[in-house]
């Protein structure tokens, strides 16, 4: 019994030693995948892929047996299901849209908010930490995290790499970029970089807006042309004489080729017609 404990004690003495003489090498993060990407930069960082997926495959399988029930036919039922399962991924890319253009219009007022709070002798953190109450509604939740996680921790570089992950937008990565140079860098140019980067992104809002704006009848132009052709499909599917022939299988390959050309040309509108959109290069 004796000789059982020690060899315990000397194997836990063992295991101890080797906890601190080898420590276990942290993993590297693994890269975020499309989706979990996109969800997080249309604000849903608690949504998982999965959820998502389930979602558009429920909205599939109901459009399914709608569409079904209502023309009795197959081939019209199959094309419709997949525009159907597509519609939640489109509201969350369209939700990323909006939410980019919502932060580049406030982006910034926060800015100048920064610029005013230094100006007027606050530390760069507390500044930062100061927009939770004073800067933009569409920033605070994720500045308000930030005074929280500062409050806390005290480690400004680690607080910012968090925000950068909570607000997941391209201006946002600049902004968070230029505070961590002016932090390490130190200096009384902070104040000026600021002025500028606020007057930087004014001028490409004004001039994201005026392009935006000439261009939004190539976007509406192309979804009302896509879209109509399966309305009208829909609504002339509830006649007998529709139904018999997208029953045949030259029917099935009529609504397969009219559906492939449909998604082309689309997508080649959307492309001819789309901005050059931001993209997160400091991640």
């Amino acid at each position: 019994m004796g000789a059982l404990v020690g060899l315990a004690f000397g194997l836990g003495s063992l295991l101890v030693w080797a906890a601190f003489r080898w420590p276990r090498a942290e993993a590297p993060p693994r890269p975020q995948g499309r989706v979990r990407r996109v969800l997080t930069e249309a604000g849903l960082p608690d949504v998982a892929p999965r959820s998502l997926a389930l979602l558009c495959a429920g909205s599939g399988a109901a459009g399914l047996v709608l569409v079904l029930g209502l023309t009795r036919t197959l081939p019209i039922a199959v094309v419709l299901t997949a525009g159907a399962a597509y519609l939640p991924w489109a509201v969350v890319a369209g939700r990323v849209r909006r939410r980019r253009r919502e932060f580049a219009q406030v982006w910034p007022e926060a800015v100048d908010d920064l610029a005013s709070a230094v100006r007027a002798g606050m530390s760069l953190p507390d500044a930062v930490a100061a927009l939770a109450v004073r800067g933009p509604a569409a920033l605070r939740p994720a500045f308000d995290a930030f005074a929280l996680d500062y409050q806390v921790s005290g480690r400004f570089s680690e607080c910012l790499d968090r925000l950068k992950d909570r607000l997941a937008d391209p201006i946002g990565d600049r902004v968070v970029e230029g505070l961590r140079i002016a932090r390490e860098v130190g200096g009384g140019e902070l104040g000026r970089l600021l002025r500028n980067l606020s007057g930087y992104l004014r001028d490409d809002l004004r001039t994201r807006a005026e392009l935006e704006a000439r261009q939004s009848w190539a976007v509406n132009g192309a979804r009302v042309a896509v879209a109509a052709p399966w309305v009208v499909l829909l609504v002339m599917s509830t006649q007998p004489s529709v139904i018999e022939r997208y029953q045949s299988a030259a029917g099935a390959a009529v609504l397969g080729v009219g559906a492939a050309s449909c998604v082309l040309a689309y997508r080649l509108m959307m492309r001819l017609g789309r901005l050059p959109a931001e993209r997160r290069i400091l991640r």
